[in-house]
């Protein structure tokens, strides 16, 4: 008998601004392929609906193949069994992030059995994820959709971004989407480190629930450096655990970008705290400062957190949170994480590590 046969299909999404307009595509090797867009998005969504156009679109055996974790590891890893079990819930019982797009997704992979699901890294010279990149892009950049059964020449694509608007070619062509982004690809491979100051962490001197923070956050970096070698760290180095991050980062070798909401916030701290901001900022591979002017009063500063809190969020492919299990008081940013990332947060929990911490 002869073995059934498989097409492989490369899925890919893209988003300027991130929520902004984005485009999609998958890309079959037998030369067929297919891109859509939206005019509001994000780079999630646009990852999930090209996979799920991929296997609506083609019949028979099919690999996926996805640079998205987010896409892969839902079906590979059973994310999608313990949403189901708990109700459309994830596992910190908060509601999972584009269910509409995710339920009818699943529902047809579930549905047919002969759909499988490989990872991909970005960027990384393979040349028919690179093609669904530029096909997602251009439709990004024109709204416009495509399909073909021979694939189309990238010279084509090209000319589809310059023909777009002035500001949409300049994102898509490969330019920074925001002037303010670090040289490193932080939208691929940044993780953040948020979440708890020192007063949930044990205190401002060093103490054994700070040592265990830390210790995890080296774990999880460590661990996600394995999956993708050109893994980089985002921290604002705020006192606790953005300094734990940043620190565990450093320990572990993997390259660190500081994300300052404006210039020198350590100014009001005591003089030891500053030298410990400073020593990190200096090892740091590169150093983003959101807004130019301090803020004056402490409402203000509050404000302007924040806004490097969101920009933080719309700009990485990751997020480890510092956050207890009874904590409410950053409910909003485990959800502004959770809406951009997905299933790409990560939490830790002090009191977990070290009982009462």
């Amino acid at each position: 008998m002869l073995a059934p046969v498989v097409t492989t299909a490369y899925t890919d999404g893209a988003c300027s601004g991130n929520p902004g307009p984005g485009g999609w595509a998958w890309a079959a090797l037998d030369g067929r392929w297919a891109s859509g867009h939206a005019a509001d998005t994000t780079n999630q969504r646009m990852e999930i609906t090209a996979a799920f156009e991929a296997v609506r679109s083609l019949s028979g055996e099919l690999e996926v193949v996805s640079d998205s974790t987010y896409v892969v590891h839902c079906f590979r890893d059973g994310w999608w069994e313990g949403w189901l079990r708990r109700g459309w819930r994830n596992a910190r019982k908060e509601p999972v992030a584009n269910r509409d797009l995710w339920e009818p997704f699943i529902e047809l992979v579930r549905a047919r059995r002969d759909v499988t699901f490989r990872w991909v890294k970005g960027h990384g010279g393979d040349p028919m994820n690179d093609l669904v990149d530029r096909l997602a892009v251009a439709a990004g950049a024109t709204q416009r959709a495509g399909s073909g059964t021979t694939h189309p020449d990238p010279l084509d694509l090209r000319a589809d971004i310059a023909d777009a608007s002035p500001a949409r070619a300049a994102v898509t062509a490969g330019a920074r989407r925001d002037g303010r982004l670090p040289a490193l690809p932080i939208a691929e491979h940044g993780v953040a480190i948020l979440g708890h100051r020192p007063p949930e962490i044990g205190g401002y001197d060093p103490n054994a629930v700070a040592d265990a923070v830390r210790g995890r956050l080296a774990q999880i970096i460590a661990a996600r450096r394995e999956m993708d070698p050109d893994l980089v760290v985002v921290s604002g180095l705020r006192l606790g655990a953005e300094q734990l991050g940043a620190e565990a980062a450093l320990e572990v070798g993997v390259p660190l970008v500081a994300v300052l909401p404006y210039p020198d916030p350590d100014r009001p701290w005591p003089a030891g705290a500053r030298h410990r901001f400073r020593d990190l900022l200096d090892a740091a591979t590169e150093a983003v400062t959101l807004e130019r002017a301090r803020p004056d009063t402490a409402a203000a500063a509050g404000a302007a957190l924040a806004r490097r809190d969101a920009w933080v969020a719309r700009n990485v492919a990751g997020a480890v949170l510092v956050r207890a299990a009874s904590d409410t008081s950053m409910a909003r940013l485990a959800q502004s994480l959770e809406d951009h990332l997905g299933e790409e947060v990560w939490v830790v929990d002090p009191g977990e590590l070290v009982p009462g911490g």
